[in-house]
Formats: C-alpha cells, sequence, structure tokens
C-alpha cells in the first residue's frame, strides 16, 4: 500500500512546502516573479487566483502544476498518494507512441498498482481489475481506461473534498481573498 511521505519525491514535497510560502509572500507583492532552486532554477508565475480555480473543479486542480504538487502531498498526508501516482502513470502510459514499450509500461503499471498484493495497491473492484487484466493481453493506449476513470472518480468525490477542507487549502484560500 502507501509508503508514506518517503514515496513521494523530495522536489514534490519540497515544492509543497515552498508554494505555500511562495502564496504568502506573492500575495504581499502581486507583481513578484519567484524563483525556486532544485536540479535547475526555474520562474514560479504565480497567479492570485489559481488556488480559487482549483475549487471550482477537480480537473483544475489536477491541470495546474502548482495544485497539482499541493494535492499529491496533500495525498500523501492522507496514505493515499497511490490514487494520484496511479493516475499520473496511466496518462504516462496514454502517451506511449511503441507498441513494445506499451507492453513494458503497462506490466510496470498492473504489477505497481493493480494486481493483488502490489505494493501500492489502488483501490479497485474485482471486475474492474479483471476487464483491465484483460486488457494487458493486447496493450493499447486505452487498457487502463476503466482502471483510471475508477480511481479518478474516487479521488474527486472523496479525496478532493477534504483536500478542499485542509487546513492549507483554507489557509491559502483565505489569504488570496483577503489579499
Amino acid at each position: 500500500m502507501c509508503q508514506g511521505l518517503d514515496s513521494l519525491p523530495t522536489s514534490c514535497l519540497e515544492r509543497a512546502k515552498e508554494l505555500k510560502a511562495l502564496f504568502r509572500r506573492f500575495l504581499l507583492k502581486p507583481d513578484l516573479n519567484i524563483i525556486r532552486h532544485s536540479h535547475k532554477t526555474e520562474k514560479l508565475r504565480l497567479n492570485m487566483d489559481e488556488p480559487l480555480k482549483w475549487k471550482e473543479s477537480f480537473a483544475n486542480l489536477l491541470s495546474n502544476q502548482n495544485g497539482l504538487c499541493l494535492f499529491r502531498a496533500f495525498l500523501v498526508s492522507e496514505f493515499s498518494e497511490e490514487n494520484i501516482a496511479f493516475y499520473l502513470a496511466c496518462e504516462d502510459y496514454r502517451t506511449t507512441k511503441t507498441s513494445s514499450k506499451l507492453s513494458a509500461k503497462a506490466k510496470k503499471i498492473y504489477e505497481e498498482f493493480i494486481c493483488n498484493d502490489a505494493p501500492r495497491e489502488v483501490n479497485l473492484d474485482h471486475e474492474t481489475k479483471s476487464i483491465t487484466k484483460k486488457n494487458l493481453e493486447c496493450p493499447s493506449q486505452c487498457c487502463f481506461n476503466l482502471a483510471q476513470e475508477k480511481i479518478y472518480g474516487l479521488m474527486e468525490k472523496d479525496c478532493y473534498p477534504r483536500f478542499l477542507k485542509s487546513p492549507t487549502y483554507l489557509e491559502i484560500s483565505q489569504q488570496v481573498k483577503a489579499g
């Protein structure tokens, strides 16, 4: 199951902490370009209405790099980071072009997230697991679609509302509204 904070890339944890601090600073200086240091220096352009857009829809949250990073850090704290990891692995898998890579990636995703006793097993019903396993007999870019949709729905209905009620999100959105 979940491997805790150790399973989250250090860069994502650091970025989540930085984003919280950056939003605070950004509210004080709205036209500020903020530079963060990691393996390479990159400028973050923070938009004051980003956190408010995340509340509009789950899709908005996932499509925003800053929102995704904070959501992922939140899921780690909730011990359910495997859900977003699986979702993102499926998104990456869908962009794979060659059939030889599809097969190898499909096997890896299945063994890591779907099969019984997988190290980061996601919560899927037996029927979805069976359909997905059958889809792997002839891997295509859509063989994980059903499983990914189920996990997306689970996150949207369960994790996302808890994220919107989390102290970090509430604090950031209150500061944006006040700023």
